[in-house]
């Protein structure tokens, strides 16, 4: 394996220290691996499209030797429409804890406190305190952005059941875990959408075969990665449209 080029703070409109291997980055199996969501973004006739996706990373599979994230989706949702018409798509997956830390009151001198900063009541206790500041520890490190390309797995085959059948062992947590099977405010109990976005029986199964992405770290350093000699590969999304991050 070829050694990691490190994270640098140049610019990042152009290929930054491409770093071309048969494996993901450490960093991006890192997060893959430890991250509970991902963000899914889809685009047609240039207008782009997000969601919050559960998923699952596999490094290989009977089906394909490529590194895969599986995720399931509604078949007539935008997302999946829009992947049917373009099949390029990029993930954005970070090891940030998402909570907003309080802010630093009567910055400007007013006395208005800020919007949707936690309440002071929530900052005194050393447990709070420290759930409150997970952003600034060790755990806020990188954030990856993964491309690749897309396919809704044919219905009632036997490579659906088997990304299915991964897939629902992949997110089906311990009771307790994350708000795992514990009452909302609501006094709904949650699964993490497992029962409506997985399990239904009308979802289908979408494969993504990475092809390439760029590691950041919260102090902007980036690093640039493209996958070769992977089965099927036809290069980077940069390479296929001459572009990176959307700059000619």
């Amino acid at each position: 394996m070829a050694t990691e080029a490190p994270l640098n703070y140049e610019s990042s409109t152009g290929a930054t220290n491409l770093q071309v291997a048969d494996c993901l980055p450490s960093e991006v199996v890192q997060c893959l691996q430890n991250a509970r969501f991902l963000h899914l973004a889809t685009c047609t006739n240039l207008l782009p499209h997000v969601s919050l996706m559960n998923y699952t990373y596999l490094p290989s599979s009977p089906y394909s030797t490529s590194p895969t994230i599986v995720m399931t989706t509604n078949p007539s949702s935008k997302k999946t429409l829009n992947l049917v018409s373009n099949p390029n798509v990029s993930l954005l997956v970070h090891d940030w804890v998402s909570h907003r830390p309080p802010t630093t009151s009567n910055r400007r001198g007013s006395g208005a406190s800020r919007t949707g900063s936690p309440p002071p009541e929530a900052s005194r206790s050393s447990l709070a305190s420290l759930l409150l500041n997970l952003n600034t520890s060790a755990m806020s490190s990188i954030s990856a952005t993964i491309n690749g390309t897309a396919k809704v797995v044919e219905r009632g085959t036997d490579e659906e059941t088997y990304y299915k059948e991964m897939h629902l062992d992949n997110n089906t947590f311990s009771e307790g875990v994350e708000g795992e099977g514990v009452p909302n405010c609501w006094g709904e109990t949650q699964d993490g959408g497992r029962e409506m976005y997985i399990e239904g029986e009308e979802v289908r199964v979408v494969v993504v075969k990475i092809t390439d992405g760029r590691v950041s770290d919260w102090k902007g350093g980036v690093r640039d990665w493209s996958l070769s000699g992977l089965e099927g590969s036809e290069g980077s999304h940069s390479e296929l449209h001459g572009l990176v991050n959307g700059v000619v």
